[in-house]
């Protein structure tokens, strides 16, 4: 099961995925801005009667880890997993968030490292992991296969891609790892981003511009 909710000033996608059988539960990028959106998250995982159990990171730009400081206050047992190679944009987050004039408490270390071919485990649930860099230098997505959909952070959006002249992006990269790592996915499966609606691997190779030009 996955639930969504756009947070912060940058209009990023949280997301809440559990397993309908155990209530286990995890969030990926954790983009809560301010108290009442960090609220929103905990009254969700409560009337929902779900365990929060881990905090998983598609890549570590300060607009995905806005509430990491709070997960970690609030569920202080619960692990952060992360790519390795975006530690960086950790390390740099408060200068970003200075450069753009953005409230911003420090988010912690992550606990473990994600890396391409990983599967991780929620209650019953299996979620695979890709490498997809080159938005950012550690950037991974999050495949359910059994319910058919993807988070894909900021790689591709809905008629778009995410971002190359950021600190550590690589447009050809992104490029490259879109075609080899998101586009070879189930034709319909759902693809949910970091920023904008829900689209489709499909949809994305026909229409596209990025790679229909």
């Amino acid at each position: 099961m996955i639930q969504t909710f756009t947070f912060n000033p940058l209009g990023e996608n949280t997301h809440i995925i559990w397993c309908d059988q155990t209530l286990k539960a995890a969030i990926i990028d954790a983009g809560m801005y301010d108290r009442n959106e960090c609220e929103v998250i905990k009254n969700f995982l409560n009337k929902n009667k779900l365990e929060l159990t881990l905090l998983l990171g598609t890549h570590a730009h300060i607009d995905h880890i806005f509430g990491n400081w709070w997960i970690r206050k609030e569920y202080p047992d619960v692990p952060y997993y992360l790519h390795r190679d975006d530690i960086p944009m950790i390390e740099r987050s408060e200068t970003m968030a200075a450069i753009w004039n953005l409230n911003y408490t420090p988010s912690m270390p992550p606990d473990n490292f994600l890396n391409h071919g990983d599967q991780i485990s929620l209650g019953k649930m299996r979620i695979d992991v890709r490498f997809v860099p080159g938005h950012a230098p550690g950037h991974v997505i999050f495949i359910n296969t059994s319910e058919n959909w993807a988070i894909i952070g900021d790689t591709v959006f809905q008629g778009s891609i995410g971002r190359t002249d950021l600190p550590g992006g690589n447009h050809e990269l992104l490029l490259n790892k879109i075609q080899s790592e998101i586009f070879t996915l189930p034709e319909n499966m759902v693809l949910l981003p970091g920023h904008g609606p829900k689209t489709t691997v499909t949809h994305e190779k026909s229409h596209n511009p990025f790679f229909n030009s």
